[in-house]
């Protein structure tokens, strides 16, 4: 049942036989996600079954029965393992979905404590929950949340996490008797990457998504297995604590005092704490906080769905107190969902612009990330295959941002039969011309040059906004003008004049007129966008705009040899072997000296000084700075343009001729490891301003002083 169905149904029909098929539905799909780890509905789906079913109680307070999964939390621990009951009970927490929702709970908060209040701020990880115990210091049992009184003993497992401390560090001070320690073990997506890249080598079924990677993980009989895994913890919260801690007794104040304060003190026994935590007084601060990271969720290298807000002091927490599972005093901000479930009506092949044939989905449309997707991606024959997505199934797709919809995997129902899997063709939908995988490489290619599948992808890339920009030629209209003989290559563009058009379907007077204008116009573009839309393999954006800052004209690019090519900052040698190859088909090469008679611009304007400011002393000249995360006081156009500004450059990739990495909040990843592995100077983002002042790295200042 999708979740929209279960909110719909909710008002209708009988509430009493309602209720009880919501409860039903709610305990089937905890037992799949929490015990199983194998879940047949996205996370935001089984969400609106909850609220549906709370709603109903809401409305029919007589149907609140007390063994209601609304008031119960997670699910009963299996039988894998041992049993561990919680001495102080694992709660759940409340949901908002909305900034009105979070406002309501900070309306009922506010009536309790103080208008200046302080709420704390974290990230909320999509992992699995864990009690860590600890008796005099040292790690000597680990348990999973299970249904919130009693979970699993997972102790050998966690051993092998090694982001866990064995021992606390005695330099926090006084360490407890008993100390329990909660938080989230989750494994990172470099890892969940890799993970899949083992499985895909070894010819096994991918995993979905790093949370259940992460628990699945987890819960092997075998710890060795889990020792591969490579997850990670992050420390949010103390449960027991013996003896109890006391502000007026001088006992252990700082896991007396706050939230904030209990951070801090584990982050010093060795725990690793988040730090993208954030203390603020009042909403607005909160709405700030959610705002930023719901817009940067993929800046990290971890999976979040959320903030979870949390009022910071201990004894305002006590005073608020709790419900049957979830305290008053936090609850979770829930982002908007970015995979959702629907069917995979059919699996077809499309044909790119370099002939590549990729594989899509076509979609019950459903609602995700924003828009409603129809479409959907699979990537290439290997990862139709891996993912064992099948005509008929009902399939995860995931939409993050303007990131291209793809489908993860299906959601397997105990019992369907489902059809046969799919064969990918082998010959083009297009033109029926043989397809062929190339020898070491997961694509498929047509081998036809003179497709028209490949002749209209090229053309609309061409056209595109990120390309030469002519606006009013998207891909429907290339598709009528080829089908017409009118549109062979990008260059026949530059020759259309209104008699082009006459006759055609929607090619009025005014939108010939405009279409006209917009070519014409497109003639003023640098050469780093001519670039882009020649649609050379491995070329891209940053590549195109690399190369052309570097060689300033296309000429120079037509004379320099493939290793020249190769040294410049952004390109390297895949790229300039690709580049090179594009432009010694004379094919190619003729659509070029058509282009350069049509009058488009083969040059990059402003590269001479690069944007350097005169009245500036440039304390960057010549060099390489790439600057990646978020730096307080700059978006990251602003930053670059700071490094332009004192005369240096800042490509998007890390090289053996990078100055620095500059390195704000949520940094790429593999930015800093590159950077690491090269030895390329690291320039935390506090330190930008003074930086761009000096041109100096740390070390430099360190030895000055």
């Amino acid at each position: 049942m999708s979740a929209t169905s279960a909110e719909d149904d909710s008002a209708a029909g009988d509430p009493v036989a309602r209720a009880g098929e919501l409860r039903a539905l709610i305990v089937h799909h905890n037992e799949r996600y929490h015990t199983l780890d194998d879940p047949e509905i996205t996370d935001a789906e089984y969400d609106a079954l909850v609220r549906a079913l709370r709603d109903l109680e809401a409305e029919h307070p007589d149907l609140a029965v007390p063994d209601s999964p609304t008031s119960q939390v997670g699910a009963a621990p299996s039988t894998l393992f041992a049993p561990v009951v919680h001495h102080v009970r694992m709660m759940s927490l409340d949901n908002a979905f909305s900034p009105e929702e979070l406002q309501a709970w900070a309306d009922r908060v506010g009536k309790q404590v103080p208008p200046d209040t302080a709420f704390e701020c974290e990230l909320k990880i999509d992992g699995l929950a864990i009690s860590l115990l600890y008796r005099d210091g040292r790690f000597v049992q680990a348990a999973t949340r299970g249904d919130g009184t009693t979970g699993e003993d997972v102790t050998a497992n966690i051993a092998t996490v090694g982001a866990i401390p064995k021992e606390l560090d005695p330099a926090a001070g006084p360490l407890p008797e008993v100390l329990e320690v909660r938080g989230e073990v989750y494994m990172p997506i470099a890892a969940f990457d890799d993970l899949n890249r083992r499985q895909a080598e070894a010819g096994d079924r991918l995993f979905v998504n790093p949370r259940n990677s992460a628990a699945g993980s987890l819960r092997q009989k075998d710890p060795g297995v889990t020792a591969t895994r490579a997850l990670s913890f992050w420390a949010y919260q103390v449960g027991e604590v013996r003896p109890e801690p006391s502000v007026a007794g001088g006992q252990l104040p700082d896991l007396a005092t706050s939230q904030s304060t209990t951070l801090a003190w584990l982050g010093r026994a060795g725990f690793p704490v988040n730090p993208e935590v954030h203390l603020v007084e009042g909403l607005n601060g909160v709405l700030e906080f959610c705002a930023r990271w719901e817009e940067h969720r993929h800046d990290l290298d971890y999976e979040i769905d959320g903030v979870v807000v949390k009022v910071d002091d201990l004894d305002l927490q006590r005073e608020l107190g709790s419900t049957s599972r979830a305290p008053r005093w936090a609850i979770a901000y829930k982002f908007p969902p970015e995979e959702r479930s629907t069917t995979l009506r059919h699996i077809a092949v499309s044909i790119g612009r370099t002939g590549k044939a990729t594989p899509f989905a076509v979609l019950e449309p459903v609602f995700v990330g924003g828009s409603t997707v129809g479409l959907a991606t699979l990537h290439n024959e290997d990862q139709v295959r891996l993912k064992d997505v099948r005509p008929g199934d009902t399939v995860i797709v995931r939409k993050a941002g303007d990131v291209i919809p793809e489908v993860v995997g299906p959601l397997r129902v105990k019992g369907r039969r489902r059809k046969p899997a799919w064969k990918f063709p082998t010959t083009c939908p297009v033109c029926a011309a043989p397809l062929v995988r190339l020898e070491g490489e997961s694509d498929t290619f047509c081998t036809n040059l003179d497709c028209p599948g490949q002749r209209v992808q090229r053309i609309a890339h061409f056209a595109s906004r990120s390309a030469m920009d002519i606006e009013g030629l998207g891909e429907q209209r290339v598709q009528l003008l080829v089908d017409n003989g009118l549109l062979v290559d990008v260059a026949d563009l530059y020759g259309f004049t209104p008699e082009t058009f006459a006759g055609l379907e929607g090619f009025a007077e005014l939108s010939t007129a405009n279409l006209l204008a917009a070519i014409d116009d497109s003639r003023q573009r640098p050469l780093s966008r001519v670039l882009i839309g020649l649609g050379i393999r491995h070329l891209g954006q940053v590549g195109s705009t690399a190369l052309a800052r570097a060689c300033r004209d296309l000429d120079v690019i037509l004379t320099a040899d493939e290793s020249t090519l190769a040294e410049i900052d952004g390109v390297g040698p895949v790229i300039a072997s690709s580049v090179m190859a594009w432009f010694d088909s004379p094919v190619n090469r003729s659509v070029v000296d058509r282009l350069r008679a049509a009058g488009l611009q083969f040059t990059e304007p402003g590269v001479d000084t690069g944007g350097a400011d005169p009245d500036l002393e440039q304390t960057l000249g010549g060099r390489s700075v790439v600057v990646t995360g978020t730096l307080d006081g700059y978006t990251r156009d602003e930053a670059e343009a700071a490094v332009a500004a004192r005369g240096g450059k800042s490509p998007g990739t890390v090289s053996k001729k990078t100055y620095a990495v500059v390195v704000g909040r949520a940094p790429g990843a593999s930015k800093v490891s590159k950077a690491e592995q090269l030895g390329v100077p690291i320039v935390d983002g506090a330190s930008f301003e003074e930086f761009l002042a000096t041109g100096e790295l740390p070390e430099e200042r360190s030895s000055a002083n």
